[in-house]
């Protein structure tokens, strides 16, 4: 998978890149991260990226040309790539939708900044998407989150397969609880049947579980179709860009 980050901070990527599963399916040349530095795609000498918002009112927003430009850009070399709007108006993430982002080939992510950006860069993306009902910065924290969840479901991201089937939301529940040694800590002791070897048991008591927890805590969880059919992207209505592609690799993981 090759993922495109559309930012004016692509520094903010350098570590998260560089840990973990996303590190480990970097180097194993299963997930290729390319961040667009939006101030490459301005035609100003100051290289803005946001002006005054038209009508008054506080703060900036983020200007439509070095978006488009880039996305433009990017389409040259990923016609068919996704283009995707970090956006508080946007559908909220879950784990059907990871799942169909998951078996995308080229994902661009658009990071917003400020108060917003200009409502025409709507008409040159394809979907958006929302972490949650809460305000953040910029897109580029919502961003590195969904790389996150996607990556773990890219086949050999994970050491273990059964690990992205079994967790949290995969199954429709929240995940069974978790417990290893000792097996008994400041009074309190693991779940006997964890114990016994009975590997049938054992299931069952986890299955119970993840019921339990799922109904205390996330009932609307029980209540979601077990599938979502997502929708198939739209059409772009911008022309293939002629500007030169001035992407940044971020360093390999690993790297000093």
């Amino acid at each position: 998978m090759h993922v495109h980050v559309v930012t004016i901070f692509p520094e903010f990527f350098a570590s998260p890149l560089g840990v973990g599963i996303v590190k480990r399916a970097r180097d194993g040349g299963l997930l290729r991260v390319s961040l667009v530095d939006l101030r490459e795609y301005t035609s100003d000498r100051h290289r803005s990226t946001d002006d005054y918002p038209y009508g008054g009112g506080c703060g900036m927003v983020m200007k439509p040309e070095p978006i488009v430009t880039a996305l433009d850009a990017i389409a040259a070399g990923a016609p068919r790539a996704r283009r995707i709007l970090l956006s508080p108006r946007g559908a909220v993430l879950d784990h059907a939708l990871v799942e169909a982002l998951a078996r995308e080939e080229d994902l661009v992510m658009v990071c917003g900044r400020y108060e917003g950006i200009d409502e025409r860069v709507r008409s040159f993306v394809d979907d958006e998407i929302s972490i949650g009902d809460y305000v953040l910065s910029g897109g580029e924290i919502a961003a590195m989150a969904l790389i996150d969840a996607v990556t773990r479901l890219i086949p050999g991201a994970l050491g273990n397969v059964a690990s992205a089937l079994s967790e949290s939301f995969a199954s429709g529940t929240l995940e069974y609880p978790q417990y290893t040694r000792p097996a008994m800590f400041r009074g309190l002791a693991v779940p006997s049947v964890l114990l016994s070897g009975d590997h049938a048991a054992i299931g069952r008591w986890r299955e119970r579980e993840a019921q339990r927890i799922t109904q205390r805590v996330r009932p609307d969880l029980l209540k979601k179709p077990a599938e979502r059919t997502p929708g198939a992207p739209a059409e772009s209505p911008s022309g293939l860009g002629g500007r030169r592609d001035t992407t940044v690799e971020p360093p390999p993981a690993g790297s000093h």
